[in-house]
């Protein structure tokens, strides 16, 4: 289990993170393992619903699943990214067509850092703790 000695730094735990995943269980599970560990966490459920929340929630963090129906993640994160320039995005993804989805982004001048799912907890928290540590 994770503590707050994990993240040395209260200022790091006050930041807000925004989850994309149209596999609900997934984005509840990890807003609920984040909010532990002391970020405020909003779990949403599609593209679509990620733009909607990012404009009063005003996340630090935007983590969305790449793959989803409706708006893909790189759509939302490119959105998010121009109307949030100073909010980070991580991505991840458990498909191979997310290579091409990348493509399209860069198209866009956005680039941005993938993780393989299934992503274990303690290898998420790791990535956040640089990610953020980067401000």
């Amino acid at each position: 289990m994770t503590s707050e000695t994990d993240f040395p730094h209260r200022k790091i735990l006050e930041r807000r993170i925004l989850i994309a995943d149209d596999e609900r269980v997934i984005a509840d599970t990890l807003a609920a393992i984040l909010d532990q560990i002391g970020f405020s966490t909003r779990a949403v459920y599609s593209g679509e619903s990620a733009l909607e929340i990012a404009d009063f929630f005003l996340p630090d963090l935007f983590i969305s699943d790449v793959v989803m129906g409706g708006m893909t993640g790189i759509e939302a994160a490119v959105n998010v990214s121009i109307k949030l320039p100073d909010c980070k995005v991580l991505l991840f993804s458990g498909q191979a067509a997310t290579v091409n989805l990348l493509k399209e982004a860069e198209k866009h001048g956005r680039t941005f850092e993938i993780l393989a799912k299934p992503v274990h907890p303690k290898d998420l928290i790791e990535k956040l703790r640089t990610c953020m540590a980067s401000r």
